[in-house]
Order: structure tokens, then C-alpha cells, then sequence
């Protein structure tokens, strides 16, 4: 006689396996923002982000190749974090308003005006047009930021017109940040207000209400 076959809760549940180096890559890239953050860009070496990761500098090297590599590896992590939060809350709204809204609150939300990252994007932003590894990774995050604005848009405008609008609010989200980063606004309250304020007239002035 065989057995019955197992219910869903009793079959084994098999568990993605931590791959080693993804867990040590990441290590060295939270090493590399606490470093920015609290001894600057220039000062931020191989060494010194070794020193803090507690692991040799040979080992940074293997993963990254240079100190640029890690960078931009570190630039890449930050963007990619505030893309998949931008991501998940336009899932979670029903109109193209709220989706707009969702990129405004994670772009300008409290965390991304934490004294550390702050200081770890102003530092990155004034290496872009320096070194074309970062500018590749700047463009690449700026165009996935416009693209979700520009979806929003999409079903309540034309294309180009959508992707006008995108552009601006997206330029004016920058602005905000920077503005209110260097000014050492605490939690972006300011910002986000100003931001929905000025879509709300956009929506107002084209006539499409909330």
C-alpha cells in the first residue's frame, strides 16, 4: 500500500543556498557607504574599506577588480534599491496618480535623505562627470526613473507628451534632493510636498483631476 502523497505544509521547503560570494560583495559595498559617509570620497580607499570589512585588500580586488569597479558596483546597489522600491509601490496603486505619487515617495522618502546615503550620493554624483563607468550608471538610473514616471502617464496621455511631463517631474525630483541634502533636511516632508503639489497642477491644468 503506498503512502498518501504529503500535504503542501509537509513537503520539505527548499531553501535558496546563500551564495558566499554574493554575501561578501555585499559586505564590502555597505563597507564602501559607511567609509563614503564618514571619511569622503577621496580619502576612501581599497584599504580603508578592507580595514572596515575586516577582510584583505587582495580579496576587494578579486571581487571588483579596482577601486572603481567597487564603486560602481556601490552606485549600481544604491540605484537598483530605489528602482525596486519605486517598483513594488507603483504594484500597489490603482491609478496613474498614485503610481506617480509612488516614485515621488520613494525617490524623496525619509531614508534617502539619512545623513550617510546623502552624503554617499552627493559624493557619487560629483565623480559622474569624471569617470564614464559611473556616467554609464547615472544614465542608466536616470532613464528607469523617467520610464516608471512616463508609464504612469501613459494611460492618461499621449506618448509624447507623457514622456515631457516625466522628464520635469523626474528633473524636479533631483532638484528637491539636492536642495534639501544640502540644506540637511531631516526627513524630506518639504520635498515630497512640493513635488505633489506641482503634479497636482499638472493634473489640474490638463484636466485630469487626482
Amino acid at each position: 500500500m503506498s503512502a498518501a502523497p504529503a500535504s503542501p505544509s509537509e513537503r520539505p521547503v527548499r531553501l535558496r543556498r546563500v551564495d558566499a560570494g554574493d554575501v561578501r560583495r555585499r559586505q564590502l559595498i555597505e563597507a564602501t557607504i559607511v567609509a563614503i559617509a564618514e571619511v569622503g570620497f577621496n580619502a576612501t580607499t581599497i584599504a580603508e574599506i578592507a580595514r572596515r570589512a575586516e577582510v584583505s585588500t587582495g580579496l576587494v580586488s578579486f571581487y571588483f577588480g579596482d577601486k572603481d569597479g567597487l564603486l560602481e558596483a556601490t552606485l549600481r546597489h544604491l540605484a537598483r534599491q530605489l528602482s525596486r522600491g519605486a517598483a513594488a509601490r507603483m504594484r500597489d496603486a490603482t491609478t496613474p496618480r498614485a503610481r506617480i505619487q509612488a516614485v515621488i515617495d520613494t525617490m524623496l522618502g525619509r531614508s534617502q535623505f539619512e545623513r550617510g546615503i546623502g552624503t554617499v550620493w552627493l559624493a557619487f554624483w560629483g565623480q559622474v562627470p569624471h569617470s564614464p563607468r559611473f556616467a554609464r550608471v547615472q544614465r542608466a538610473y536616470h532613464r528607469r526613473i523617467a520610464g516608471n514616471l512616463a508609464y504612469a502617464l501613459r494611460p492618461i496621455l499621449m506618448p509624447e507628451p507623457a514622456r515631457a511631463l516625466a522628464e520635469t517631474i523626474s528633473a524636479m525630483i533631483d532638484g528637491l534632493w539636492l536642495r534639501a541634502t544640502l540644506a540637511n533636511d531631516p526627513d524630506g516632508r518639504v520635498p515630497r510636498a512640493v513635488a505633489t503639489g506641482f503634479v497636482d497642477s499638472q493634473f489640474m491644468l490638463l484636466g485630469l483631476g487626482r
